[in-house]
This record gives structure tokens, C-alpha cells and sequence, in this order.
């Protein structure tokens, strides 16, 4: 395997810069996920790496390679698309084979990486079978069996399991892990679902209008943001925003009033992680809260947890996620009594012309 350097990767299409002057270095053997909503340029920098787009600027390093002017077929990666992009003629052990084939290896090698990459991924009865009697999951399985039989340096993944159903997600996920794990393969992958960004990475890199907002291990990301776009983008349900003031270190913002805060004077936005807000009943003794009223709108059953959709007094609506046992007491329209440790709370500044 090998590592992958950007050094200010550009990539335009007329007048739109898609991809802005980034940097970013990818470890040997780190799972590195690449997320952010449409349009930010995560599958630009991706299709860049690969070959597929040609840079505008900047230079793509893999391993000590400068790769940036090669043609992807010697730039010693293997991509996994969203469509799967199988041969619908060819047998499961054909479509692994292909590209070990166009690229004249021993017939024995090619029998040897076909067994093997069978085994990895459990597909050793559907050898003989074509896609069209296979699932989605199956067919997932059989295009990552096609890259990981050219042992390539990197590994690039472009939404791989949009097309798949919830549950086979989960269970793709922990494959695509437990196939990275045993391989300990450098892997690049691109997604829109931050969940999914989470659960797999070694590092996550937060996108943004072209540019990385953010990029760090996804529970440094999670618990300290560094902007209202990363703190509002990452976690699910959304953290909620409200508008504040602080004056002389008091913090007004919506139905929150908190005193003693470290941050200059003037307007900011507030977030706060449903997950952070709690029962008023049930708030450890040791520490202190902020207590505010609200109206309960919606309670939403989880199983272990609820999702509460509340309306505070004096504030916009939001949403806290509580245990169920101690959520049993809410019910809908009735008003209820709510906390939060000002430890919790997340300043961000408020942006000119926001």
C-alpha cells in the first residue's frame, strides 16, 4: 500500500472552481472518508486521484510517485463505483478476473486471486453465477472483489453503498472494515452520509464549497467543531442553532441565559447536540445546568431512545434525544421542563451577511 499527498489540488470546469486549491496527506494503510452535501468536491478530488479528471493545478502525490500527468492505468489504483459497473455477461469469477486478464497475468495467478478474493468476501458459491441472478449486496461484493484482486496501492471507494437498502448499509460497512482491517489498505471514499463517514473512517475530511472545513478523527470532529457548518452538518438528528448575544461574559440566546462565558461581546450562534439536552428530573447532582420550558410537539419511539421535537419558550424549535425509560413521563402538547450543562454548548461566530 502507499500513502496520497495533494499538494493545492485545483480542479475548474469553465468559470466554476469545483475543487479549491486543497491540501491533504493520507497515511499508508488509514481509511480516510471524504464527505460533505452535493456539490462540495469530494467526488472532483476523488475522480482526480484516480485519473478519471485531470487536475486544473496542484499535484497528487501516491507514495513518492508525482502522478498528477499519468493515465489511471499507471497510477496503481482500483476504484469501486456506486453502479457497481459489472459485465452483465460474464460469470462472478470472470468479472473478478477482467482486469488481471487485460493485463496478461499467469493464468495460475489469476485462479490463485480469484479463490482468494472468494474467500474474503463469502463468494465462493456464486463463482459461476452472472449479476443479474445476484442481490445488490452481492454485486457490491464481486466489484470489490475485481479491485482488490489487482492489489493496487490505493483503494478508491465513490459512494459504494447508496444503492443498497438500510440494513445491508450496516452490514456493507462492517465488511468494507473488516476487508480494510485484513488488508491494511490505504483507502480513499467519498459519501454524502456523514453516519456513514463516521463508522468508517480513521480520518474524516469535511468538505465544503471546494474546500476542507475540517478533517480529524470523527470524534474530535463530532465533539469539538470548528465552525456552525461542520457542528450543524455532523451528528443526526442536526445539532440546533439558535442566535445569541454575549455582554459583559452573559450569554442571552433564546431560552438559555448563562453567565461567566469566555468569549468577546457582540452576536454568536449556539449550537447544541439534542443528544446534550436532558430531562430536567433526571440531571446529575454534580454538576450545574441551564434549565429552560418547553412545549413537547412530537415524540418520535427509537427504541432505547426517543427523539423529542420541542417548542422553548422565547426560542426556535429543537430537538433533544432521550433515554426512553425516563422519556416515558413526556407526552405530546404538554409542556415539560429541560437542561443543559453550559459545557455543552458550542459558540460559533456569526458570519458577515448571515
Amino acid at each position: 500500500m502507499a500513502s496520497v499527498r495533494l499538494e493545492t489540488l485545483t480542479k475548474r470546469y469553465g468559470e466554476l472552481e469545483a475543487v479549491r486549491a486543497i491540501d491533504l496527506a493520507i497515511p499508508d494503510g488509514q481509511f480516510v472518508v471524504l464527505v460533505g452535501p452535493s456539490g462540495c468536491g469530494k467526488t472532483s478530488t476523488l475522480r482526480m486521484i484516480a485519473g478519471l479528471e485531470e487536475a486544473s493545478g496542484g499535484r497528487i502525490f501516491i507514495g513518492e510517485r508525482d502522478v498528477t500527468k499519468l493515465p489511471p492505468k499507471d497510477r496503481d489504483v482500483a476504484m469501486v463505483f456506486q453502479n457497481y459497473a459489472l459485465y452483465p455477461h460474464m460469470q462472478v469469477r470472470d468479472n473478478i478476473a477482467f482486469g488481471l486478464r487485460a493485463r496478461h497475468v499467469d493464468p495460475a495467478e489469476v485462479r490463485r486471486r480469484i479463490s482468494w478474493a472468494a474467500d474474503l468476501l463469502g463468494l465462493g458459491e456464486l463463482l459461476d453465477r452472472k449479476p443479474g441472478a445476484l442481490s445488490g449486496g452481492q454485486q457490491q461484493r464481486v466489484a470489490i472483489g475485481r479491485a482488490i484482486v489487482r492489489e493496487p496501492s490505493v483503494f478508491l471507494f465513490d459512494e459504494p453503498l447508496s444503492n443498497l437498502d438500510a440494513k445491508l448499509r450496516v452490514e456493507m460497512r462492517t465488511e468494507l472494515l473488516r476487508i480494510q482491517r485484513q488488508l491494511r489498505a490505504t483507502v480513499v471514499y467519498v459519501t454524502h452520509d456523514q453516519e456513514e463517514a463516521m463508522a468508517l473512517s480513521d480520518v474524516m475530511v469535511v468538505m465544503r464549497d471546494g474546500r476542507i472545513e475540517q478533517q480529524g478523527a470523527p470524534g474530535e470532529i463530532y465533539a469539538h467543531p470548528r465552525s456552525e457548518f461542520v457542528g450543524s452538518f455532523v451528528g443526526s438528528p442536526a445539532m440546533n442553532l439558535l442566535d445569541g448575544v454575549v455582554s459583559g461574559g452573559r450569554l442571552s440566546a433564546g431560552p438559555l441565559v448563562v453567565e461567566g462565558v469566555p468569549a468577546a461581546d457582540g452576536p454568536v450562534r449556539v449550537g447544541i447536540r439534542p443528544e446534550e439536552i436532558l430531562l430536567a428530573g433526571t440531571v446529575p447532582a454534580d454538576g450545574s445546568t441551564i434549565g429552560f420550558e418547553a412545549t413537547v410537539e412530537v415524540i418520535e419511539a427509537l427504541g432505547p431512545r426517543v427523539v423529542v421535537s420541542l417548542a422553548p419558550s422565547g426560542g426556535p424549535p429543537m430537538k433533544a434525544v432521550i433515554e426512553a425509560r425516563p422519556a416515558a413521563t413526556l407526552r405530546e402538547t404538554a409542556r415539560a421542563r429541560f437542561a443543559v450543562r453550559p459545557d455543552a454548548l458550542h459558540l460559533f461566530p456569526v458570519r458577515l451577511g448571515s
